[in-house]
């Protein structure tokens, strides 16, 4: 086998075209892509996906990327959508060759159009879009020609011009292509490349009333700033004919663009539709686009993801000619992945138990050592308070323990983190049955750090001072939507659970986007939007445990 079969082995089949291409010289040896994304909602999952393999696969080649907004349709768009968006590329690491609008290429599109006109490939339709939708036939029955196909070029050319002007209502003319109605796929059956929408446009201003539709703007938008690789998801394959059709019969460009196709990314728990997702915002069910259980870019980012985590992600599920669904797990793994060498432990006690150690000094407070990170011994210690009264997580005590818990009960004994061992010999109770705290003892001799090599004991648990401990409010996140008994995915009513927690003293300073491992229970970042000098909330990013088994022992 050649050395160069090997190499195409390891490329996916979107780089297998483009080398292709550069071998034979079709574009000149340049790859230049394009990211087109519509300014009508924040960009999610889906959209990183195809940011990444746009941005990284002119990057591998040398070439370049534009960032161009696909604003054909100013009905749905909106300027904080595009902010959005750019905040986004750049986050996740890239940056755009030039910043282009659909809208700039309005006047040429224009003139494509009047060009088909011109060879008798489109017409004014007076149609109706229920009635166009009832001649375009199904997938077994061919379409019925409209009685606006035969109109002359000169009469087409005419009621263009009109729709222009602005002498018709939006919905009562459209301009087709005319191409054939008895086609196997649905999409060249005389598609509509314009409508009529009397609307003011952010870029354009009140100029057209007219505007062309996605398939016919398109490839036009890619010709013009000499894409030769317009990279779209699996979605797009049936409208390739047309994209290729426009091109051809436009014949503006000697060199038209390529378009190619793959496989969108789909997730379990997770719905990737930004009409759905719009709906979750205008309802109130979220708390906005950047709701941290939102798959958007946005609400990954205030959630806690990093964009090297996304990235990798992106790059290790590959390019596939066929849909399917990854396991939410398998993000999750590599944001785990990301930030286990990089942030550094706090102690942070949930649902606390109040531990009074009573044979320990009165009015006595002293500093323990405990590591920032046991996996980065580089990352040093960190000292925090121990004293007679300290909280342990609700976790770390059973009154009537189960089988193999090595944690608190009566009777057992225990290490208190970078600290002594301490044994539980009462449990104090409140009127209603409840715990109200602990009373324990310490063996003096104990203590972490001094060379203490005596008994052993099986269970570990962490603390926090009391008398210091700082509150903070704690949003559990789960997934915002979960499989029901049809195998639907429906709203989770648990997807974040929201509580006030015990830290150590060091979290009263943590400043918006800063990132902890809360030892035990997870990843975790201050809110961005929530966390001031009076109150630290704190976004549960991933939690510790993965049931994603990585290949390679990644």
């Amino acid at each position: 086998m050649s050395e160069k079969t090997n190499e195409n082995r390891s490329l996916n089949f979107i780089h297998q075209i483009i080398e292709k291409d550069i071998e034979e010289g079709t574009y000149g040896g340049e790859v230049y892509t394009r990211f087109p994304p519509e300014p009508n909602g924040y960009l999610h999952i889906g959209h990183a996906k195809s940011i990444c393999l746009n941005f990284t696969t002119a990057q591998k080649y040398g070439g370049r990327t534009n960032l161009r907004y696909d604003d054909t349709n100013p009905v749905k768009e909106d300027m904080e959508y595009v902010d959005s968006i750019e905040e986004d590329v750049k986050w996740l690491g890239f940056t755009w060759d030039k910043r282009l609008w659909a809208s700039d290429y309005f006047d040429t599109m224009y003139e494509a159009a009047m060009e088909l006109i011109r060879k008798g490939l489109a017409y004014v339709d007076d149609l109706s879009p229920d009635q166009i939708r009832e001649y375009r036939g199904t997938l077994k029955e061919p379409g019925k020609e409209s009685p606006c196909r035969s109109q002359s070029a000169e009469e087409a050319a005419a009621l263009f011009e009109r729709m222009r002007a602005g002498e018709f209502a939006d919905g009562e003319r459209v301009l087709r292509a005319k191409i054939d109605m008895a086609s196997p796929n649905i999409n060249m059956r005389d598609p509509v490349i314009y409508r009529i929408a009397h609307t003011h446009h952010h870029n354009t201003g009140d100029k057209w009333c007219i505007y062309p539709m996605y398939d016919f703007a398109h490839p036009i938008e890619d010709a013009i700033e000499g894409i030769t690789h317009s990279i779209c998801t699996l979605e797009f394959e049936d409208h390739r004919p047309l994209y290729d059709w426009v091109l051809k019969n436009v014949g503006f460009w000697p060199h038209p663009p390529k378009q190619i196709e793959f496989a969108r990314l789909n997730l379990t728990n997770t719905v990737m539709s930004k009409r759905l997702l719009k709906a979750l915002v205008d309802d109130g069910t979220v708390e906005g686009w950047d709701d941290p259980r939102m798959p958007t870019i946005a609400g990954l980012r205030r959630r806690g993801y990093t964009p090297q985590a996304i990235r990798t992600f992106c790059e290790e599920i590959g390019v596939a000619k066929s849909n399917s669904t990854i396991d939410i797990a398998m993000l999750e793994h590599f944001v785990r992945d990301d930030l286990k060498d990089k942030v550094e432990n706090r102690n942070v006690v949930e649902d606390p138990i109040k531990v009074v150690i009573t044979n320990y000094p009165e009015g006595r407070t002293e500093m323990v050592e405990v590591e920032n990170n046991r996996n980065v011994p580089e990352m040093g210690n960190r000292e925090i308070p121990f004293s007679r009264e300290i909280y342990i997580d609700g976790a770390d005590f059973m009154e009537v323990p189960v089988k193999k818990y090595f944690r608190l009960f009566p009777g057992n004994e225990v290490r208190v983190k970078g600290a002594y061992f301490i044994k539980c010999e009462d449990v104090i109770k409140n009127p209603d049955g409840t715990i109200k705290e602990l009373h324990c003892t310490y063996d003096p001799q104990t203590r972490s750090g001094n060379g203490f090599e005596g008994r052993k004991v099986k269970g570990t648990i962490h603390f926090v001072d009391a008398a210091t401990a700082v509150p903070v409010r704690v949003r559990n996140y789960n997934y915002l939507y979960v499989e029901n008994e049809q195998g639907e995915q429906v709203l989770n009513p648990d997807s974040v659970e929201e509580k006030i927690c015990y830290a150590e003293p060091s979290l009263a300073e943590a400043k918006p986007g800063e990132r902890f491992q809360f030892f035990r229970h997870g990843y975790y970042i201050a809110d961005e939007k929530l966390t001031n000098d009076r109150e630290k909330v704190f976004n549960r990013i991933v939690d510790l445990k993965s049931s994603f088994k990585p290949k390679n022992n990644r």
